[in-house]
């Protein structure tokens, strides 16, 4: 594709604003873009215009069906596909869409997970227009944002929790502003750029491991003679199949809208990143779930597979998903970014201290909304942030709150020019701040970067408790500020900023994440350090999280508790189908192999003393010593892990569960392993009964 086309390929497939305002009547698309950016109720005569508009530009590109496309509470994304054909008499059919069938499904929702919020008779579940994200064609098929409820109206998805936060949290950023004066604004909007990062292994490969088939990691394989030690990796030249790839993928994602901008190989062998532009938060959490997708289609033509595990390969790095944030008025103002004088910009101050505010008071819920099996792996692995919640604000900023909190002085930094020693070189600034990638929560100029959301998750689950608690520390500003007079509103916000500094001081941390000392010091402060997943959800349904989801009308207590069923299930599950995917490798492939090559030696040694006693064999006995050891050793170890899965499998109680889990099994997978991988390094190629590291991550 020549790149003077990209302008017209980028959103061919989207139902965006420009199809809309070429296909639809002026009323009925001004109708529609007032329910769009002001979040008014959609009448059905403007619907069932709508409908008719968007079936004809569907049929006009191809589309057969239609589907209503949700974000159930399994992290995936879900469809039921419905054709356009309806039959008029006489074995004729006309392509049809009505605006109702728009507007509303009604999938299946028994069998979907909801944390005891349905009977499994009950079945009744409806699908409703999200119309602030834009439906697109894939595959043949009009796909229709939409959210997801119970027939009794619970959210059994991530899609309406996330667009409740972003109204709550528009709600309560206007009324700030218009205290502050700005009272042109009409909305605030949470935007985010969540960046992707990925493995590509070869697919023929990939298809002989059935620990990356049924878990998306590998479960056993001893590290090869290299691996990223080198960092040779990092920003390389793309190779051929991994750049035709990038390619097609850039390709595939433009045509559906979503901006990916930047590419690029990660760390770790084999790993690559993919980022896209800002945009609004429901928006950009679409975008994230369909780029998901699209890297595992676009792979598959290419003989690869993408594997989003946050620990595909151990002793190498994992795969992360930086959710970098930011909030940016209706009128193009972003409001977090300081100026030229943070210490004077008051606007800036008061929506910092805020997000500083809500990290430190709901620093449970930020690592709960990142918690997952897959991600503990990587979390405080030092290749990942620790499990401790943080932020970085670098020194500038930093220097901004003490003077505030003393009563000192800022005196503006000023611009430091690089000096690259090189004078055939450009002149430029360096950043006011560095950047600290050991931070869980880094600010990075204008934006927040979140840094601790696996590779596999959904960032609706981060945005959801972002957006809500920085909406309640600005509604308790709100409240402070409220009957202050204007001209005594720049003294009071000073004021409640120096408070808030001296308050939540103790979450602002631009050290090294990675060492003991942080550790001891954050235990110090008071913060959490809620190293797994069972003990970051037994946090999920305390008296002060209830309490700020339901005060917004974010969940109900009955819809908090069944996501932190469902959450506990989860894990349970990824690692009771890691245990019985072990167990089978070990005694299905690796012990058949282990033995085939202690039969060898032993044949081998035979060999040797037919010939003759007097020739010497002390090396192959000892290797065959230490082999029937290990193989003695690794079926004791098989055993109790199936012995640990079975008792896992009686505990009825989800966190008891969880936390054997986490307690037993996995400490007894990591023996297993360790055992495994250490005799792997004898095994000789022909006798591995899958592909070794060296081959899943160097053959592409």
């Amino acid at each position: 594709m020549m790149a003077s086309g990209i302008p017209e390929l980028y959103g061919s497939l989207v139902f965006n604003d420009s199809v809309m305002r070429d296909k639809l009547p002026k009323d009925v698309y001004q109708a529609l873009r007032k329910t769009i950016e002001n979040h008014t109720h959609l009448e059905l005569d403007v619907a069932n215009s709508v409908a008719v508009a968007m079936k004809e530009w569907a049929v006009e590109n191809g589309a057969t069906h239609f589907t209503h496309w949700f974000q159930p509470m399994t992290g995936f994304t879900a469809e039921k596909h419905d054709s356009f054909i309806s039959p008029v008499g006489g074995g004729q059919v006309v392509m049809d869409f009505s605006g109702k069938e728009l507007v509303k499904g009604e999938p299946d929702a028994s069998s979907f997970p909801s944390g005891g919020l349905r009977a499994t008779f009950e079945a009744r579940g409806y699908t409703a227009w999200d119309p602030t994200s834009p439906a697109f064609i894939k595959d043949r098929t009009l796909y229709i944002p939409t959210a997801f409820c119970s027939y009794s109206g619970e959210a059994l998805d991530k899609k309406t929790p996330l667009l409740r936060s972003m109204e709550t949290l528009d709600r309560e950023a206007v009324k700030i502003l218009h205290l502050l004066g700005q009272r042109d604004v009409e909305g605030v909007s949470a935007t985010i750029g969540p960046e992707q990062e990925y493995f590509l292994v070869d697919k023929e490969i990939y298809k002989q491991r059935k620990d990356l088939i049924f878990t998306g990691r590998t479960l056993l394989g001893a590290m090869p003679p290299k691996g990223q030690e080198m960092e040779d990796h990092y920003f390389g030249a793309l190779k051929p199949r991994v750049s035709a790839f990038m390619h097609d993928l850039d390709e595939a994602l433009w045509k559906l809208g979503i901006p990916a901008k930047t590419k690029h190989n990660e760390v770790a062998p084999a790993q690559h990143e993919l980022a896209p532009v800002f945009d609004t938060a429901n928006v950009a959490v679409d975008h994230n779930q369909l780029t998901m997708e699209m890297m595992k289609k676009v792979a598959d033509k290419h003989g690869l597979t993408c594997l989003l595990h946050e620990k595909p390969f151990e002793g190498i790095n994992g795969s992360g998903k930086h959710n970098n944030w930011s909030l940016i008025t209706n009128t193009g103002v972003n409001l977090l970014n300081p100026g030229r004088t943070p210490a004077a910009n008051i606007q800036f101050l008061v929506f910092l201290m805020a997000v500083i505010k809500a990290v430190d008071e709901y620093a449970d819920l930020m690592r709960i909304s990142v918690a997952s099996a897959g991600n503990d792996h990587r979390l405080g692995a030092n290749e990942a942030p620790p499990a401790i919640v943080s932020i970085f604000l670098g020194d500038e900023l930093t220097a901004v709150l003490d003077s505030i909190e003393n009563d000192t002085f800022f005196g503006k930094q000023q611009k430091v020019q690089m000096e690259t020693g090189a004078t055939v070189l450009p002149h430029f600034f360096k950043d006011n701040t560095d950047r600290n990638r050991t931070s869980p929560f880094a600010f990075t100029g204008n934006k927040f970067e979140f840094r601790m959301p696996g590779s596999s998750l959904s960032v609706a689950g981060p945005n959801i408790v972002l957006n809500t608690a920085v909406a309640e520390a600005l509604r308790q500003f709100y409240e402070e500020l409220k009957d202050i007079p204007e001209s005594r509103m720049e003294e009071a916000v000073h004021a409640l900023v120096k408070r808030a500094i001296a308050k939540h001081r103790r979450i602002i941390f631009n050290g090294n994440g990675y060492t003991d000392e942080w550790v001891r010091e954050a235990k110090k402060r008071g913060l959490y350090n809620l190293r797994s997943t069972p003990e970051a959800l037994a946090c999920f349904t305390s008296q002060k999280n209830l309490e700020l989801f339901t005060r917004h009308h974010i969940f109900t207590e009955q819809e908090i508790v069944s996501r932190y069923e469902i959450l506990l299930e989860n894990y349970c599950k990824t690692i009771h189908i890691e245990a019985q995917t072990m167990q089978d490798m070990v005694r299905s492939q690796f012990l058949p192999a282990l033995r085939c090559y202690i039969d060898q030696i032993t044949g081998s040694i035979r060999g040797i003393k037919a010939v003759s006693e007097a020739l010497p064999s002390a090396a192959s006995e000892k290797l065959l010593a230490a082999l029937c050891d290990s193989y003695e050793r690794i079926c004791d170890a098989e055993e109790h892990l199936e012995a640990d899965t079975k008792n896992a499998e009686g505990i009825d109680d989800m966190q008891e569960a969880a936390f054997f889990y986490r307690g037993t099994l996995i400490p007894g997978m990591e023996a297993l392993r360790a055992m495994a991988d250490a005799v792997e390094r004898y095994l000789p190629e022909n006798l591995l009964p899958y592909p070794s590291y060296e081959k899943l991550l160097f053959s592409v």
